[in-house]
């Protein structure tokens, strides 16, 4: 067997932010991700076709230093949900998702934008 190769490897914070937004996606109670600007520009988007523009990374932002992360969520709520429950079950299942591809999760912030009545 040969020696390995000395080197480093590096995750952009576009990765670590598709990561995020499947892993928030699939949590129940989350209606939708990101602010009031960015669901406004996302469904013009939608109008003229280029509907998978801006999908990927939608209300997750992420800071990659070192292996660390730091993970900023804004989403919106489905009616008739208990915030503390649903923003805790992302920020698990996000840090899980991240983990589980060998990153240090250092916080997962999550912001509620609005609710989807």
């Amino acid at each position: 067997m040969s020696e390995p190769t000395s080197g480093t490897t590096s995750v952009s914070s576009e990765v670590v932010e598709k990561i995020a937004v499947a892993a928030a996606r699939a949590v129940p109670g989350v209606a939708d991700l990101g602010g009031d600007v960015s669901r406004f520009f996302n469904s013009v988007l939608d109008k003229v076709g280029l509907d998978q523009v801006g999908d990927a990374s939608r209300g997750v932002s992420a800071k990659v230093a070192d292996g660390n992360v730091t993970v900023n969520v804004v989403l919106v709520l489905e009616a008739g949900r208990v915030v503390a429950e649903v923003t805790g079950e992302v920020q698990r299942t996000v840090t899980e998702a991240l983990t589980g591809y060998g990153l240090k999760v250092l916080a997962v912030n999550v912001n509620v934008d609005d609710i989807n009545i």
